[in-house]
């Protein structure tokens, strides 16, 4: 994870050094395009404190391991609409409001995994007629599947808002201008958590609803290739902050589990513009 921020860090370095520039480069008009892409991310998280609260417990695991979980490739999932919540995808449409400037909104459907099996310390009290009912001082504790099974993987779904900066960086490695425009992108995003959370908690019945449980901001960077003026392949790094204070956990309403963390992701989007405005 940290090899992952250093990358980001230099990405954003080199950002804004270019953003500095004052080279004088025939530009192409951007502004009144719409845009549109779909692709695909990997996420690294960090661990996190989970408190479970309900009528007859509350308590806290620390620092909790959890991955995304990725679907191996094939073509039935990763190129079919229908199934475009089986990988972990990302789905955004957007607008130029000036030649360097965009506003979109999106889904970043990632996906979290708590690793099972894994001892991490636990406290507080549990009394729900349990074979784990106690109080808890900082004791150890193996997570296994009759105690829970807690993810988020249809998905971690960041439904998100960002404004980014579009810049040519083509004209520096003598790139065709009018063919190819090679891009750096930079920029923040900020929005709602509304993850389908499928847990089991004390061997209940499992819990598997769409649920807005928070919120989350992020910056990226990356890398746009724009070819033949209307298609585009593109490629971030995005480094963000996700807080849950409302995650449902069973079927009980009173049941609930909170959470914060932070994430990385590595994306590759495939996307096409287009104008809205007549010339």
């Amino acid at each position: 994870m940290l090899k992952l921020k250093l990358v980001f860090l230099s990405f954003l370095l080199i950002a804004t050094t270019v953003f500095s520039q004052e080279k004088k480069v025939k530009k192409v008009s951007n502004k009144g395009k719409m845009f549109v892409y779909w692709g695909w991310n990997r996420a690294n998280y960090s661990n996190s404190d989970i408190t479970f609260t309900g009528s007859n417990y509350n308590f806290t695991l620390q620092n909790v391991k959890a991955k995304d979980r990725i679907t191996p490739f094939n073509f039935y999932d990763y190129f079919n609409p229908l199934r475009i919540t089986i990988p972990q995808t990302n789905v955004r449409i957007g607008y130029f409001f000036n030649d360097n400037y965009t506003i979109s909104v999106g889904v970043d459907h990632m996906k979290y995994v708590m690793s099972p099996y894994q001892n991490v310390k636990i406290n507080g009290v549990i009394n729900a007629g349990t074979p784990f009912d106690g109080i808890y001082n900082n004791d150890d504790i193996v997570l296994t599947h009759d105690f829970l099974k807690f993810e988020h993987t249809d998905g971690l779904n960041y439904v998100n808002v960002e404004l980014k900066r579009f810049d040519e960086i083509g004209h520096l490695i003598g790139m065709n201008n009018k063919n190819f425009q090679l891009n750096i992108t930079e920029g923040f995003g900020v929005g709602i958590l509304y993850p389908r959370t499928n847990a089991t908690l004390f061997d209940q019945e499992r819990w598997d609803e769409f649920n807005v449980s928070g919120w989350g901001i992020s910056a990226g960077v990356g890398l746009n290739l724009t070819f033949f003026k209307y298609f585009f392949v593109q490629t971030d790094l995005k480094y963000g902050y996700i807080k849950m204070p409302n995650i449902r956990t069973t079927n009980n309403p009173e049941d609930k589990a909170s959470q914060s963390f932070t994430f990385l992701q590595r994306n590759i989007v495939f996307g096409a513009r287009f104008n809205i405005l007549k010339k």
